[in-house]
């Protein structure tokens, strides 16, 4: 069935939060170890986010598109089946979207982890997140597009008038520090659910359990 619903900032150690906002301009591409918290952000439905946060050990920053966007809502969907996984693994994720919060609200309004409108793109500039012409010029794109539209409710006019974002993720420690990260190539080059949990226990120091990571 067919689901359609047509109605930047210096370096280092630094609070950043939705009324503190980086500036426009572009950040290089983030690395491993840097450090980039502690973290506030204004989210959709779950009012102040903070990081570090109590019960977790790993931020998941993950950056999508649009808030229509097929592709990014299938990959929402499957986010949402698996907390209960990234609850076990000690891994919260934070998803930001490109769009205004009116925008997402019939989308994103209902998932069971935070989400961040951001339609200036600051926190996409300040994470280096980049755009490409070719961002949907793949095959897997297309499939994914397709399949988005049929489990998961989708409106690829709503907020796409941009279709060069690219997707990205981090994965922070209650440091601040970047232990893993990925900058995608295409529209649908993201870590799954299972490559998140895999970062994850690679992440634990030397000594630390891995068995409670589930799906590593």
């Amino acid at each position: 069935m067919l689901h359609i619903d047509w109605r930047h900032a210096p370096r280092g150690p630094i609070l950043l939060d939705m009324t503190n906002r980086p500036s426009p301009s572009s950040s290089p591409r983030r690395c491993v170890n840097e450090r980039v918290g502690p973290l506030r952000f204004e989210t959709l439905a779950h009012g102040t986010f903070e990081w570090p946060a109590p019960s977790a050990s790993f931020l998941h920053l993950q950056f999508r598109r649009f808030a229509g966007c097929p592709v990014c809502n299938l990959h929402m969907r499957a986010f949402a089946l698996a907390i209960g996984a990234l609850a076990a693994a000690r891994v919260v994720t934070v998803a930001f979207f490109h769009s205004t919060a009116a925008q997402m609200a019939p989308y994103q309004g209902d998932l069971p982890f935070a989400v961040v409108p951001d339609p200036e793109r600051l926190w996409y500039a300040h994470f280096g997140v980049e755009r490409s012409r070719l961002a949907v010029a793949h095959p897997k794109v297309m499939w994914s597009a397709l399949k988005g539209l049929a489990v998961a409710k989708s409106n690829p006019f709503v907020g796409g008038l941009d279709q060069t974002g690219l997707p990205a993720d981090f994965l922070i420690d209650r440091e601040g520090k970047i232990v893993a990260l990925h900058y995608g190539a295409h529209a649908d080059d993201q870590w799954t659910v299972e490559d998140l949990l895999r970062e994850a226990n690679r992440g634990w120091p030397t000594g630390e359990p891995s068995g409670r990571l589930v799906g590593a």
